[in-house]
């Protein structure tokens, strides 16, 4: 377990308010939320607590309304979605830090449990106001950090409230925290990573951190093009970043002064046009056709992937190793994932995968709940693995 932590199952909380920080900024359609992953993994926490005589009070964001109230981005559809996940009546207050707000909290009993409007509707949330964080502060005895997805923002309720009241991490984010200082922090080796994706620019500090940690690093997609660039390759009409081939070299020489080893694709399935049912063939790497995009990684690749991923004890994924949309140009990302995954179910390998597209790419391959740990907060696990300092774990640390 990590250190330097207090956890939410840690506190006594029977009786008392306990500020609970949610990200439960999930997709509408027609103003019905159209996938809950979000809310109900941060339900088992809500539950522990209600269940152990807390009276909760969630606090959350919901879209980017900039600071003034937008009806369409009210937290009412997700309040509707816990009430039935947690069986109970889930009021929503709109009145968050004035005398409405104190009114509602202070006729909640043991068991209850009361969802703020959204706090971004006040443009004091994402300024990290001392004085409104203060006033969220008034409206409780505890504080439950429990939206990892939002560490890396510095937001009065993210950073500012958790440092003025006795705080701790959520069951979520204390599962975040241990599978990420597993990976980067204090890993089994050998050590592992696979980074997909369009563009080396927006995964620039993540791949320089990584070099320096990892003993391999397997790169795909478009991304991986840059790097084959770099090495004189002719990638065709293939997307890439020409503009950073000489940082895609300086991140090769890192990785050499490092002992880590690039796999880049020695073969590729290419098309001359990005469709389902486009004509395709495997290439070679030094075959590729001047019309011609790399659309995914090929066998060779995938075979080459696949033995140095089997020798690791742990893996971190970030990115699909191709077009993974359309079928067949998904082939590698799922052969890899499949790897991956069954490595994993016989306990030979820790596996922790997080981003946008890795989440839709191991779904594409049927493996998400096979890896060890899938996470959910974007951002933050970029920047947790780019090596930075999240706002919002700096704040719940106890020393």
């Amino acid at each position: 377990m990590t250190v330097n932590f207090r956890f939410a199952d840690q506190l006594d909380v029977a009786g008392k308010t306990v500020l609970v920080r949610l990200d439960v900024n999930v997709p509408l359609a027609d103003g019905v939320v159209s996938n809950d992953a979000r809310i109900r993994r941060a339900m088992p926490g809500v539950k522990a607590l209600l269940e152990n005589g807390a009276k909760v009070v969630i606090l959350t964001h919901f879209g980017r309304p900039k600071g003034r109230f937008v009806p369409a981005l009210t937290v009412r559809p997700v309040a509707q979605v816990m009430s039935k996940i947690l069986g109970q009546p889930v009021p929503v207050e709109n009145d968050v830090i004035g005398p409405g707000g104190k009114a509602a909290v202070s006729s909640l009993r043991p068991g209850d449990l009361l969802m703020m409007e959204n706090l971004r509707f006040y443009p004091e949330e994402e300024a990290n106001d001392q004085e409104f964080a203060k006033s969220l502060a008034s409206l409780g005895d505890l504080y439950v950090g429990d939206a990892f997805s939002c560490a890396h923002r510095a937001h009065a309720s993210v950073d500012a409230l958790p440092r003025m009241m006795l705080s701790a991490a959520g069951r979520s984010f204390a599962a975040e925290l241990e599978a990420l200082q597993a990976t980067l922090s204090q890993p089994l080796r050998p050590l592992g990573a696979v980074v997909g994706g369009s563009k080396v620019s927006s995964k620039l500090a993540l791949l320089e951190n990584l070099v320096t940690k990892v003993n391999g690093l397997v790169l795909g997609g478009c991304m991986a093009n840059t790097f084959l660039l770099a090495q004189g390759k002719s990638i065709g009409a293939s997307l890439a970043e020409p503009g950073m081939v000489e940082t895609s070299k300086r991140i090769m020489d890192v990785a050499a002064l490092n002992d880590c080893k690039i796999l880049l694709p020695r073969d590729v399935v290419v098309a001359v046009e990005f469709k389902l049912g486009a004509a395709h063939r495997i290439a070679k790497i030094d075959d590729v056709g001047d019309g011609e995009m790399i659309l995914d990684a090929g066998p060779d690749a995938v075979a080459a992937a696949s033995s140095f991923l089997k020798d690791c004890a742990t893996i971190v994924w970030n990115g699909p190793m191709g077009a993974f949309e359309i079928p067949p140009f998904d082939a590698a990302t799922t052969a890899l994932a499949k790897i991956v995954a069954a490595e994993t179910q016989n306990n030979d390998m820790l596996s922790v995968a997080g981003g946008g597209d890795t989440m839709a790419a191991l779904s594409n391959a049927g493996v998400n709940e096979q890896f060890s740990y899938v996470s959910t907060a974007g951002g933050a696990f970029l920047e947790w693995l780019e090596g930075k300092q999240l706002p919002g774990v700096e704040a719940l640390r106890t020393e």
